[in-house]
């Protein structure tokens, strides 16, 4: 057996995986309630002109920017969609984890980004 933690729209799943007789893998438990999902430490300073604010919204996984959806100024509501990420064929919304003002925007479309890398922050 095999414990698997994953991170779907922002909640995170305790899975467990268990080998069967065959040698093949079927998933052997539904997922666990949600939990808070942990921050990674910000691996970069603020784009140049920014003025970070004191919420970060963070890059769930590894991809590449498909398409920013809010502008520096703008204001936005729990849940609404900041960045548009793009990681295997995929579309993956980062959205406000907060209501607030988009204080700085940290990436462009097009930039390749890490899980836990800052895309951009609230006031």
């Amino acid at each position: 057996m095999k414990n698997y933690t994953i991170t779907v729209n922002g909640n995170v799943y305790d899975v467990v995986v268990e080998e069967g007789a065959s040698g093949g893998a079927a998933a052997a438990a539904a997922p666990a309630a949600p939990r808070a999902v942990p921050k990674a430490a910000p691996k970069a300073a603020p784009a140049a002109g920014g003025a970070a604010g004191s919420v970060k919204i963070e890059a769930g996984a590894a991809g590449k920017v498909f398409k920013v959806e809010a502008n520096v100024g703008q204001a936005v509501k729990k849940g609404d969609t900041v960045v548009i990420l793009e990681a295997m064929k995929m579309e993956i919304p980062v959205v406000a984890p907060q209501d607030g003002t988009v204080a700085s925007i940290d990436v462009s479309v097009g930039d390749p980004v890490e899980a836990g890398a800052l895309l951009a922050t609230l006031n």
